[in-house]
């Protein structure tokens, strides 16, 4: 039996993401009930089982099962590229500025605050750019705003205590 081949008009990014091992055994399970329900026979459904578990993409298990059944389907889904139980969930973007704010505010001591300015410029841009584009990451900017603002304060300390020294001199 010849497997359904990729089609040039189907989308070429998400068959081409590699399988995990969860991947694997959900095509694997499939198979299984293709096997239970009658529509395969043990040697074609050996062979299937040997490539799901060599298979190093979405793609390939995809057809793998595309000819059998994965449960109810929602109209209009039918012969999607790569079925739904592969496609990942897409995640959050965590912000590029709020971990450099966070790097910088945690170096101020390392580098005697000279970090801190950075660190406060990069996390309020940061704050900014995760309510409009709603990226993760706000615990970051906050980190490195609170660490930037705490080594400004501590070197004006400083600096105040210093001056009320040479003034009183």
């Amino acid at each position: 039996m010849s497997y359904p081949a990729w089609q040039p008009w189907e989308p070429h990014s998400t068959p081409s993401v590699r399988a995990s091992h969860a991947d694997r055994e959900r095509a694997v399970d499939v198979l299984k009930a293709g096997l239970g329900e009658g529509r395969l026979e043990q040697a074609e459904f050996e062979r299937r089982v040997t490539r799901a578990y060599a298979a190093r993409t979405v793609g390939e298990l995809a057809r793998l099962v595309a000819d059998l059944p994965q449960g109810p389907v929602p109209p209009g889904t039918a012969g999607s590229a790569v079925p739904s139980t592969f496609v990942a969930e897409p995640r959050a973007r965590i912000n590029a500025k709020a971990v450099g704010s966070a790097i910088c505010g945690a170096l101020c001591l390392v580098t005697v605050g000279i970090t801190a300015v950075p660190a406060v410029i990069l996390g309020h841009m940061a704050r900014a750019e995760i309510r409009s584009r709603e990226e993760e990451g706000d615990w970051l900017a906050l980190t490195g705003l609170a660490l930037g603002w705490l080594s400004i304060a501590g070197w004006l300390l400083v600096l105040v205590m210093i001056a009320v020294v040479v003034g009183t001199a």
